[in-house]
């Protein structure tokens, strides 16, 4: 298992084998070294010897809960910010995940039996879901690991696909949390839990929460701000301490730097921070999507060491199959970040900062003008006759979408037609194939979460997520709504999953700043008034942060960072994918509808939809050749 993710740490690897105190128990882990560079290998162990940590991550406030731990007795025989953990235990239980601010996932080991009749095993995740954790029950016991693909290796998962998670990555494009594309294969869901007793062969643990924005001290503040002005003031103050945190390494630090406000923003912050900062931009020279002059004046104002990294068309087909073997699950969104992470390798850095984040909090997407005209369509489709509304859609979505694309219109037409297909209006603009559309391709599973025959356990699937999720949504104000459901379903099990996966590929470690947990707690439990403003983008981001960047980066329209995938499907990359539909993975082939991906190769020439369709269905039968069972 440890060999199959020795790109995630090459630096070194520990073992906990042959425990005899913790029979049948195996721990392995891959070393990224970025603090304490020779003295935090793990397994870390405590004075006692009777506790022990493997951790995936890093702990920003680690100082801070060192000086803590070392006033209660607490004694460090290292530097590292991983033994903070054992200590952490030691002293406060479960109850240490509160005090945690980083991004992590972590399995401890508690020998002392005086807490329980057999040893513990702990599992944790970090609130947002920045590093990954996937689990399995097999009939030999209970298996975890940072990867999926460390699972198939052990031959811990079957490798049989999941009808359940095949629905949820077309109709979004990824694999929903907190199912995978391997049936029996669960992600652990961001904020969440997992204790059981060593050893444990008969059934899965349940995973169980354990952060709650609406628990936090930012949301128990009474002097929360009501109003934008005070709410900036105070994000700046967040923002610089959150930055000054994430810079703290024993290894070179640099900065993803586009064009955008989030990256702007954080190499501002990082500037003030640490004079001469290395940023870097990935540019491709002549073209429209290049973005290295906007870049430019974003370092020239913050006096960055500056660094363009060129790359052409050829030569992103030429690594096409390099970036889909980074993928640990199939996504239709990675690859971009895949060559900028790639970039920044070739910079020589060892970590990098990005903004990812800044439009889920900061309401930077369209599907926050989209949901809320999503929201009155279904809620008018709720008076109509199903087979008035299925007759009538495509006529309802031409008059409901403001922005004519064929594919804003299906899913317009879909939430007409189909109001009660999905859990919230949110998730018919964020389809990739929506309800009526998706039944051309495979007939789909809708399941929900399940408890099994004996009561004991719960199979958790993506619509179960979702609906709690949306549950969660409708109690908040409607931005703040928006903005949860993004995070919990779009970034968690697409951008972030797509970043940890291509950048520990290429052996670099990605820190979003944007989403240190104090900065999202105090946004989430911001009344909309004030977070948002209809007539800025982002406005409480450039309200706090507006002075340290140029204007044009200000005032731009907003740009989504994207390669030229249109002219490439149609061209260099064209061959390839019509290949590829012609012979269906074997393990994916009896899912699929006669002629369903044909059509959407045919539309997509047609001009009738948009790459990124073609595209996922591509990566989808890649992987799946790759990874499933013949």
């Amino acid at each position: 298992m440890t060999a199959a993710m020795r790109h995630r740490g090459p630096d070194a690897e520990g073992f906990l084998v042959g425990e005899t105190r913790a029979p049948g128990l195996a721990l392995g882990m891959r070393r990224l070294s970025i603090i304490d560079l020779p003295g935090g290998n793990q397994p870390i162990w405590n004075e006692t010897r009777d506790v022990a940590v493997l951790f995936n991550g890093e702990l920003y406030n680690y100082l801070e809960l060192r000086g803590r731990l070392a006033l209660c007795g607490h004694r460090f025989a290292t530097q590292s910010d991983t033994e903070i953990l054992v200590h952490a235990w030691e002293e406060w239980g479960e109850d240490a995940l509160n005090e945690l601010q980083g991004m992590f996932a972590f399995a401890l080991l508690d020998l002392r039996q005086r807490y329980a009749t057999a040893p513990i095993l702990f599992l944790a995740r970090d609130p947002l879901g920045i590093k990954p954790l996937y689990y399995t029950q097999t009939p030999d016991g209970f298996a975890f690991a940072s990867e999926v693909r460390a699972l198939i290796a052990a031959g811990a998962a079957p490798r049989q696909l999941s009808q359940d998670a095949l629905t949820a990555y077309l109709l979004f494009g990824s694999v929903s949390e907190p199912v995978t594309l391997l049936e029996g294969v669960f992600s652990l869901p961001p904020g969440h839990r997992i204790l059981l007793h060593v050893p444990e062969r008969r059934r899965v643990p349940r995973a169980r929460p354990w952060w709650d924005p609406a628990q936090s001290p930012s949301a128990r503040d009474p002097r929360k701000p009501r109003d934008f002005s005070t709410a900036a003031r105070r994000l700046r103050s967040l923002l610089e301490e959150a930055v000054r945190r994430h810079l703290i390494a024993d290894v070179p630090v640099g900065l993803f730097l586009s064009s955008g406000l989030d990256s702007g923003a954080i190499a501002a912050l990082a500037a003030k921070e640490k004079a001469g900062i290395q940023s870097f931009t990935l540019t491709f020279p002549g073209t429209a999507f290049d973005e290295a002059e906007l870049a430019r004046s974003v370092a020239k104002r913050c006096k960055t060491k500056h660094a363009e990294v060129p790359l052409t068309g050829d030569a992103i087909v030429s690594r096409i199959d390099e970036a889909l073997a980074a993928l640990d699950q199939p996504t239709m969104d990675a690859i971009n970040t895949y060559f900028v992470s790639w970039a920044a390798k070739k910079v020589g850095l060892k970590v990098a900062l990005s903004g990812l984040g800044g439009d889920e909090l900061f309401a930077g997407y369209q599907t926050f003008a989209d949901t809320p005209r999503l929201s009155k369509l279904v809620q008018l489709a709720w008076f109509v006759p199903g087979a008035l509304r299925r007759m009538t859609a495509p006529a309802v979505a031409s008059l409901a979408v403001r922005h004519k694309s064929l594919d804003a219109s299906r899913k317009a037409a879909a939430a007409w037609a189909y109001p009660d297909a999905l859990p919230h209006p949110y998730f018919f603009a964020r389809a990739l194939f929506p309800p009526g559309q998706l039944e051309r391709i495979i007939e789909p599973r809708f399941r929900p979460s399940t408890i099994s025959s004996d009561g004991m356990t719960l199979e958790p699937t993506w619509l179960g997520w979702m609906e709690r999720t949306a549950d969660e949504a409708r109690k908040l104000e409607p931005i703040a709504g928006i903005s949860w459901l993004e995070m919990r379903t779009y970034m968690a099990s697409t951008l972030l999953r797509d970043t940890d996966s291509v950048s520990m590929a290429q052996s670099l470690e990605v820190r979003v700043p944007l989403l240190d947990t104090p900065v999202v707690e105090f946004v989430e439990t911001l009344p909309d008034a004030a977070r948002w403003r209809p007539e800025m983008q982002k406005a409480l981001l450039v309200e706090a942060l507006g002075d340290l960047l140029p204007q044009e980066i200000l005032t731009q329209r907003k740009r989504t960072f994207t390669l030229p995938w249109e002219e490439w499907l149609r061209g260099p990359l064209r061959a390839r994918l019509e290949e590829s539909f012609a012979n269906p993975a074997t393990s994916l082939a009896p899912h699929l509808r006669p002629g369903g991906v044909r059509g959407v190769w045919t539309d997509f020439l047609a001009g009738k939809t948009s790459w990124a369709r073609p595209w996922s269905l591509y990566v989808l039968n890649e992987w799946s050749r790759r990874h499933l069972a013949a």
